[in-house]
């Protein structure tokens, strides 16, 4: 889009230091611009069949896989996570667009409703879209959590106004471009980087709902300015994430697991592992492989795919990461692995880092840091994990670790999070693109994934049509009282017909 402020951002490499680009910044009248022109392009394509919608989408799938190299760069250079940790945005891009591309036309066609009279009453359902929507998307996984959460809206028959985080523009804007050159009409995505303070009012304002990843504290004023609109909204909040590890669990591939769970995109993960729980029976043994394997874990900048985690993104992040662990080591915990930033590789490094010894009065006991950070503490009996994991305000994600798989989904169903993962830390239940996925408590309100995923976009609206034989007033004149004793008569005969 056009940007009428003047006004820039230098956009820094997170690996160097060093500038990346610099990026105009909106203003709130270039949103309010934006919205005019969303609104026009949403109209058109609401209008067509959503057969049609789909095609771009279905034609991104293959496209964004044969381009990965390209974005992959992209995607190293605006966040300095690892390689394979950029190419997991490429695979939940792929596969989130197909499965959305092939269930659009049945989860948005009429659906066949029980009316009130059988025969009589035809009641259908109808999916209408919002409007435009406003999107709000983090920087820790720019292409998963913009394109992912767009792509669904869009073919709803929504526009979207998105505004990403200024640092991962890049990424969000070659999107944009590849869906254009697939076919996506060029207004219908609008995207907008500004400051909150500047375009936040405005981006507000115009949305026919809001869509939004990022902090609790962020989610909470949205939610309150949207609920002032009567405008519905999504958020997807923060993690203290635990993964509990059982007396039957396998040590090694426990271990393994844990690695990815801390510390893909160096921890930068709303679902990433921060609290981790192990069986008495087995809590040195895994300390002990666990910490080992941490230290020898391989961390550097650039494109080499054997590099296991890669930089932090802001200079904030590695802010907290340093306070957190300092704070935590004065109060008496112990580092058995990393516990500090990692200049010679980098200006964000910082290494993944273990810790035991956590206790209540430390801010990293259940603050969520976001960073390459796990407290381990023991556990001696099932319902003791159930009671930790579910002991901190957010409900997230959740871990389990079992040789016995029913014992593990037995424990799950009473941990109060969005989603819980067995034997995997998770990608299982976030890949399931078939299963909502989303947060208890204060990791947020509704889905992304599943039918309300997409769903969530839309307005239902109910048809109703009554046969001009069977109408809802007495018929013929007939007194209020006798057709009154004629409807319980004939409510009585549907309930024991069954048919109601």
């Amino acid at each position: 889009m056009h940007v009428t402020t003047g006004r820039t951002r230098q956009i820094i490499a997170p690996f160097t230091g060093e500038p990346l680009a610099e990026l105009p910044l909106a203003g709130a009248e270039d949103v309010r611009e934006a919205y005019r022109r969303a609104r026009a392009a949403q109209e058109e394509w609401a209008a067509r069949p959503v057969q049609e919608r789909v095609k771009p989408f279905l034609r991104l799938h293959d496209v964004i896989l044969d381009r990965r190299e390209e974005i992959l760069d992209l995607l190293q250079d605006e966040t300095g996570k690892a390689r394979s940790h950029a190419f997991e945005e490429v695979l939940d891009v792929a596969g989130c667009v197909l499965y959305y591309a092939r269930r659009a036309p049945g989860l948005l066609a009429p659906q066949g409703r029980k009316g009130v009279f059988p025969i009589a009453t035809r009641v259908s359902e109808l999916r209408r879209p919002k409007g435009v929507v406003a999107l709000i998307s983090p920087w820790n996984y720019p292409l998963s959590l913009g394109v992912t959460d767009a792509v669904p809206a869009l073919l709803a028959g929504n526009a979207v106004v998105h505004k990403p985080d200024t640092q991962t523009t890049l990424s969000t804007r070659w999107a944009v471009d590849l869906l254009v050159e697939l076919g996506m009409p060029r207004d219908l995505w609008q995207v907008v980087p500004g400051e909150p303070d500047e375009i936040g009012e405005a981006l507000l304002d115009g949305a026919d709902y809001v869509a939004f990843t990022g902090s609790t504290r962020s989610g909470r004023k949205i939610a309150e300015e949207a609920a002032k609109r009567l405008v519905g909204c999504s958020l997807e909040l923060g993690g203290k994430n635990p993964m509990l590890v059982l007396d039957d669990a396998d040590l090694d591939l426990a271990v393994q697991g844990a690695i990815r769970a801390c510390f893909a995109n160096a921890g930068q993960l709303c679902l990433s592992i921060e609290r981790l729980y192990v069986h008495t029976s087995l809590f040195e043994a895994f300390a002990d492989r666990f910490a080992r394997q941490v230290r020898n874990m391989k961390l550097a900048p650039g494109r080499d795919w054997s590099v296991q985690m890669g930089s932090l993104t802001h200079r904030h992040q590695l802010e907290t990461v340093t306070r957190h662990v300092n704070d935590a080591v004065a109060r008496g915990a112990t580092v058995l692995a990393g516990g500090k930033a990692r200049p010679d590789l980098g200006p964000l490094f910082y290494e993944p880092t273990v810790l035991t010894g956590v206790t209540d009065d430390m801010e990293l006991c259940r603050d969520e840091t976001f960073g390459p950070v796990v407290s381990l503490y023991p556990f001696a009996s099932d319902d003791e994990a159930v009671e930790l994991a579910n002991d901190t305000a957010y409900g997230l994600n959740a871990s389990i670790w079992t040789s016995d798989t029913s014992r593990g989904r037995a424990l799950a169903a009473r941990i109060k999070a969005g989603t819980v993962n067995i034997n995997e830390g998770y990608g299982a239940a976030y890949a399931s693109y078939d299963a909502p996925m989303g947060g208890m408590k204060a990791s947020g309100l509704g889905r992304r994934h599943g039918t309300e995923g997409l769903l969530r976009y839309t307005e239902s609206q109910t048809v109703a049509s009554q046969a001009s034989w069977l109408r809802i007033e007495p018929p013929f004149d007939l007194a209020q009282e006798t057709w009154a004793d004629v409807l319980t008569t004939t409510l009585k005969v549907m309930k024991w017909l069954r048919v109601k």
